[in-house]
């Protein structure tokens, strides 16, 4: 039997709230570039002065005035490498970082470990200042939800964390997954440095974004100096282009989860004992079955053209829904959900397509 938990899913923005958040980034690409540079494929090398492509600089510039923020680079390595370069930039080897009290993202983990950085737990669903404990040289908080129990506000955690370790305590946000779904990033609620990779927005392959205080992304992009480490122009402006047309895609994405929970729940497919929205790690629907049969429910979906695994998790070769095992960190949390819940991410597919791929599942269990 699996763990009864009530999950606390992030608050998705609406598709109209998402429709300004595409304009006001439209507005933004208005003010740096011209109007006969944004419909060309940028620049390519080390510009002499710059260190970096010049239309590279313009996107950064782009982002990091949408977002409210000192300044932002892009970085190699997706959101990974957004996260190890930030960790790099914030803390040393041998010092201690906060992190949440939950099974840590695999990836990052390896940072850590590969950095000699030191780790000391805490239950961030429970922050009181009071606790929070000592000796603490940086702190690193996952935006989305770590495991399914998990129900923190970010904007309290970060406003209780700054006010007990004061304003030189650099912290830093995993904002995979939140990012153009969310109202505000970590570092619009008070972080120093926010991470996230692009390739989860519509953008191209293997490229992170670190968004924050000057202070630590200078230091990045004074030892980013190789030509071959370098964003080109072109990427970065897939990375623009992605983010453009990411928010109102997601508000979409999000609006199919919710109906297709309230259709489930409503006993549309027998079989199914309840249906529920958590992020893991993005926003997604759980579907819970009354038998052990999602190993089968997975096996059979492929055959009715659902997508078996991620690529990127919500890149823009995702077009098919996802139906998937629960995610890595949940699986931590409880085994036993690999037998009898699966996970669905719609992606660009409507609800019926999803019901109507269920059903089919189903009836090939008889």
């Amino acid at each position: 039997m699996s763990k009864q938990f009530e999950t606390y899913p992030l608050e998705s923005i609406s598709p109209c709230e998402a429709l300004h958040k595409q304009w006001e980034l439209v507005d933004e690409i208005t003010k740096i570039f011209r109007g006969d540079e944004i419909i060309t494929r940028g620049d390519l090398g080390v510009i002499p002065g710059l260190n970096e492509p010049r239309y590279t600089k313009k996107v950064e510039n782009v982002i990091a005035h949408f977002f409210s923020a000192e300044d932002a680079i892009l970085v190699r390595g997706s959101g990974t490498g957004a996260i190890r370069s930030a960790l790099h930039s914030a803390v040393k080897s041998g010092d201690t970082l906060l992190i949440h009290q939950a099974p840590i993202y695999p990836t990052t983990q390896v940072s850590i470990e590969m950095m000699g950085i030191k780790t000391k737990e805490y239950d961030f669903n429970r922050i009181v200042s009071a606790d929070l404990p000592k000796n603490i040289n940086g702190i690193l908080v996952q935006y989305t939800r770590q495991k399914p129990d998990d129900s923190y506000d970010m904007n309290h955690v970060l406003k209780t964390l700054k006010e007990h370790y004061g304003e030189q305590m650099p912290i830093i946000t995993d904002d995979n997954y939140a990012v153009m779904k969310v109202h505000k990033i970590g570092t619009e609620m008070g972080a120093d440095l926010s991470c996230f990779s692009t390739f989860k927005l519509l953008g191209p392959e293997g490229i992170g974004c670190i968004v924050g205080k000057k202070r630590y992304i200078e230091k990045l992009r004074k030892e980013n100096y190789s030509g071959g480490s370098q964003v080109q122009g072109h990427e970065s402006l897939d990375v623009l282009k992605g983010l453009v047309y990411a928010p109102v895609s997601l508000a979409n994405q999000a609006r199919v989860v919710t109906e297709l929970r309230d259709r489930l729940n409503n006993h549309e497919i027998s079989g199914v004992k309840r249906a529920y929205i958590a992020n893991a790690q993005s926003k997604v629907l759980l579907v819970e079955f009354e038998k052990p049969i999602a190993k089968v429910i997975l096996k059979n979906a492929v055959e009715y053209g659902g997508v078996p695994n991620p690529i990127g998790a919500e890149s823009k070769y995702e077009i098919a829904p996802m139906i998937y095992r629960v995610s890595g960190t949940f699986k931590a949390f409880d085994p036993s959900l690999l037998e009898n819940t699966i996970r669905i991410n719609p992606y660009r597919g409507g609800p019926d397509t999803i019901i109507n791929l269920l059903k089919k599942c189903m009836k090939e269990m008889e």
